[in-house]
């Protein structure tokens, strides 16, 4: 959990938590460094109030990039924090004092690589079964957790003194699984680790590969392909096939447990928890004492290396004092060996007092131990992934001549068994200055750090081997001595004192004799209750020393660093950048989804308000029906009225000229009785009268059919009118629908137009980072091959130049020759992979742009496969709703017409035209005339 404040600041309550408030200068004495790494130095130590033994790191997180380092080593103590497992280191406690964190952890004996760097050969198969099956329970715990340690190796395995394998080294774990950084030491990395950034996540798997090549390190000595540099094994790891045990004396269940972990595909390797019940390790179970038998044997070889170093630096300063003073001592006696375990209280002190002309031609052949594995290979079958060199010619004039060794990075005591590993010169200094000058302070400069009372083995790819001691070295004490202007002074520092300015060589002699016998001194009772002078340990004095040097060559160590942190950085910019294209592409699809909601909203809007506009035309429609009905009936009822008037008045006048004339005509008869020229002028005023009713009931009568029959053809009319109405705005608003249904899917297609433009951009900017990095990571690798390849000619030339007259030129020559070809093949094959490289990243880019383009394609045809759908979907539904509504004005019309038959009036009635007038707009043009005589056909 990264958390933005500035490094070592405790404001933050879950950061302040980690650490005790105690000073940890008062809670714990007689630190002595014990190893060292790239993060930091490992201190044995005891709890002053406890008298506890234990282990502390010590990690400044100052410098360049302080807030990654601190973040680092936050992430280290939440994870120890985190472990309760016998097979995990045990955690103890933490402290801060100023810039430096003290990590506080349980003491360990030292590592599986310390075991191999003292017997100088391949552990035993049972051993390593054993080895195996606790790291396996470690790893098991670890993956339960849902946690990766991502490190293993036998530098991080480390053993106890009642013979537990602990896990070591969480500096580079990740608290989550799937991962996919980076991180671990390259020759012990995973394939999909390697390929992490471009392939996707890992999980805890990759553990078990790192398991069986440490199981190839035990058993050979040294991991595959640890003869070439780093970079260039990574390729190899990447794209060559598995590596395999070479030698064919293991047995069947040793060599296939390798196989099934170094599985290249993650799904067919086995998990940590079904490892432990592979015949391998079931084979060996519970055998506790074959731990513990293994840490006696090293113990007493350590002694041995210890004593053998001890008897040859006296025989040195023996010589020294001699040739300085002039004076002839007899130098004591050695001490016989002492006790049966290997204690120490020399280790800070001999690594604080090397010989400045010691230190000089070690460190000047330190760097040559690469080119010097030939010889080892002599010794060995060589690895199928390995490029044999011919053999060297020992040096032979001198007996505290150390042999060649190969350039393992932690095993320099792959030596006969009578050479000592490391110098008999380690442990001296020749000094000009105050000793606290040599005092070793823990670096900041890596990720990663020793671990629990060994040093941190990180194989640096760029770290070679232990140095080697020549007669040189004993020259150059020899010359620097004699040409000093003052009495040179080898001072001895102890653990917590500060060593006197000035001193004697007789007790600078003493106190090297004294410093090497205590490391040989009998063990106490009970390691809680050591005494100051002895601690156990598994570990020569030549290791510690050699790490320590090892440490100090900052460019050999800061190239596989920097690698690693370019990479790191590499997949954080793709990372961040692939992050902010889906934020983009989020945001972006929001922005057009919100649009495209707006418009839907928009159309719904107009839609409402169209059909709202409708519902008020059809209201007045009808309306204008109603008033225009009433007024064509009060019309003709007005004339009719008129009519009647007229009819009565004229009947009236009519009957009046009848009356007069049939008067007139009565008159003129004078034999007619008065009475009876009464009533037939009555008869007839009754007939007149009838007469009268008769035809005024007819007039009615005809007119009120007339009314009928008129209001019913303008109801018809007035029907067909509000039909037709009713067709255009079902027209308007299907139009107006289909305007809408175009332009959302010109916005679609516009959207998509977008979207396109967008994806392929992002896509560009990825590849183009992805090839900057590619570009970038492939000129470091060259880069690196290159001063490699520098470093082992540089070396080659040293060494020869060291041995002088010991080796013929023509050997030389032909050294050179070879290693010089090896070197080149070396080159090549990193171009080739490089090349290799290149043409994977740009088929995965064509591959990358062609699904892009595919996907586009589709969502194209997936698209306007939705837009023809859609616009069927609404030629069906204009379909629909044009047949309802004339099927309905059909029913409604039929209706109409049968009611009207009812009442007496036929079809052809209804569709003659009628004399009355009508507003224009219920007058029927050619078109209604049609759709009204299509209606009854």
């Amino acid at each position: 959990m990264a958390t933005l404040i500035r490094p070592g600041n405790l404001r933050n309550p879950e950061v302040a938590d980690l650490f005790e408030r105690e000073d940890p200068e008062r809670l714990f004495d007689d630190l002595r460094e014990i190893g060292h790494g790239s993060f930091g130095a490992v201190y044995y130590a005891r709890h002053v109030a406890k008298k506890e033994v234990v282990a502390i790191k010590k990690m400044s997180y100052n410098g360049k990039q302080s807030a990654d380092k601190w973040q680092d080593i936050l992430k280290e103590i939440r994870f120890l924090r985190s472990l309760r497992h016998p097979n995990t280191v045990t955690y103890i406690g933490c402290y801060l004092k100023e810039s430096t964190v003290w990590l506080v952890m349980e003491y360990c004996l030292g590592s599986a690589s310390d075991i191999i760097e003292v017997h100088r050969q391949p552990l035993r198969e049972e051993e390593i079964s054993a080895i195996c099956e606790g790291c396996l329970q470690g790893l098991s715990y670890l993956h339960s957790l849902g946690k990766i340690h991502r490190d293993v190796k036998a530098g991080n395995i480390l053993l106890t003194e009642n013979g537990t394998v602990k896990l070591a080294d969480f500096g580079s774990a990740s608290i989550t699984s799937p991962a996919n950084s980076f991180v671990g030491t390259p020759y012990w990395m995973a394939p999909e680790v390697i390929l992490a950034m471009d392939e996707g996540q890992y999980d805890g798997k990759v553990d078990v590969w790192s398991l069986g090549i440490t199981c190839i390190e035990l058993a050979e000595r040294k991991p595959p392909y640890f003869n070439m540099n780093a970079m260039s094994a990574l390729y190899h790891i990447a794209q060559n096939d598995a590596p395999k045990m070479q030698a064919p004396d293991w047995s069947k269940d040793f060599q296939h447990f390798v196989e099934a972990c170094l599985q290249k595909s993650p799904p067919d390797r086995p998990t940590s928890a079904r490892l432990l019940n592979h015949e391998f390790i079931l084979r060996h179970r519970s055998a506790t004492h074959i731990i513990l038998d293994l840490i006696t044997r090293t113990k007493k070889a350590v002694r041995e290396f210890d004593n053998l170093n001890y008897r040859k630096m006296k025989k040195i300063l023996l010589y020294e004092t001699e040739s300085q003073q002039g004076d002839v001592e007899d130098s004591t006696e050695e001490d016989p060996a002492g006790g049966d375990s290997s204690k120490s209280n020399s280790i800070t002190s001999e690594k604080s007092v090397i010989s400045a002309g010691v230190s000089q031609s070690s460190q000047s052949q330190s760097s040559s131990t690469n080119s010097l594995h030939h010889h080892h290979l002599l010794h060995q079958p060589p690895h199928s992934y390995q490029t044999p060199s011919p053999p060297l010619l020992q040096p032979s004039h001198s007996p505290y001549i150390a042999p060649p060794v190969p350039p393992h990075h932690h095993h320099p005591s792959h030596l006969p068994s009578h050479y000592s590993p490391q110098s008999p010169h380690h442990g001296l200094v020749y000094q000009h200055q105050p000793p606290s000058s040599l005092s070793p302070s823990p670096s900041s400069s890596s990720l990663h750090q020793a671990e629990l009372g060994i040093p941190n083995n990180n194989h640096h790819p760029l770290t070679p081997s232990s140095p080697l001691i020549d007669s040189c070295s004993i020259t150059s004490i020899t010359s620097t001595n004699a040409t000093s202007s003052t009495t040179p002074t080898l001072l001895l520092q102890l653990p917590g004192q500060n060593a006197p300015s000035t001193t004697t060589n007789n007790n600078a002699t003493n106190n090297v004799s004294t410093t090497v016998k205590s490391r040989r001194g009998r063990p106490c009772g009970n390691p809680g209750e050591a005494s100051t002078s002895n601690f156990a340990t598994i570990k020569t004095t030549s290791i510690v020393s050699r790490q320590q040097k090892e440490h100090l060559q900052e460019d050999m160590h800061a190239a596989l660093s920097g690698y690693k942190r370019m990479r790191q950085e590499h997949q954080r910019a793709l990372v961040k950048l692939e992050e902010r294209c889906r934020v983009d592409m989020e945001n972006h699809k929001h922005v057009l989804d919100k649009e495209y909601e707006a418009l839907l909203t928009q159309f719904s809007k107009e839609l409402e308000k169209l059909r709202q506009k409708h519902e008020k035309e059809q209201e007045k429609k009808r309306e204008t029906c109603s008033l225009a009905e009433k007024n064509l009936q009060k019309e003709i009822n007005n004339r009719h009225a008129n009519e009647h008037k007229q009819f009565q008045s004229q009947y009236k006048k009519q009957y009046k000229e009848n009356i007069e004339k049939w008067k007139k005509e009565l008159s003129q008869d004078p034999n007619t009785p008065k009475k009876q020229r009464e009533a037939q002028l009555q008869s007839q005023k009754e007939y007149l009268k009838a007469s009268e009713r008769q035809e005024e009931a007819k007039l009615l009568q005809q007119q009120d059919e007339y009314l009928q029959l008129e209001m019913r053809k303008f109801r018809r009319r007035g029907l067909l009118a509000y039909y037709i109405k009713e067709q255009s705005l079902l027209k308007e608003e299907l139009t107006k629908r289909e305007q809408q249904l175009e332009a959302a899917h010109s916005m679609l297609l516009r959207h998509h137009q977008q979207t396109q433009d967008l994806e392929y951009r992002q896509q560009r900017a990825i590849h183009a980072l992805k090839e900057e990095q590619m570009n970038k990571q492939h000129q470091t690798e060259l880069g690196s091959q290159h001063e490699y390849i520098k470093r082992v000619e540089r070396d080659l030339r040293k060494k020869h130049a060291l041995q002088q007259k010991q080796q013929p030129k023509s050997l030389k020559v032909v050294e050179q020759q070879q290693v010089s070809e090896k070197l080149q093949r070396e080159l090549e094959m990193l171009a080739e992979y490089q090349t290799r490289n290149r043409q994977q990243a740009e088929a995965q880019r064509n591959r990358e742009k062609r699904e892009l383009d595919e996907r586009v394609g589709m969502r194209r045809t997936l698209l306007q496969q939705k837009m023809t759908e859609e616009a069927a979907r609404f030629e069906h539904e204009r379909r629909e709703r044009v047949r309802l509504m004339k099927e309905k004005h059909g029913r409604e019309m039929e209706d109409f017409d049968n009611e009207s038959q009812r009442y007496g009036f036929s079809a052809l009635q209804l569709v003659e035209s009628s004399t009355e007038r009508w507003p224009d707009e219920f007058c029927l043009t050619g078109p209604m005339l049609s759709l009204s005589l299509q209606h009854f056909e």
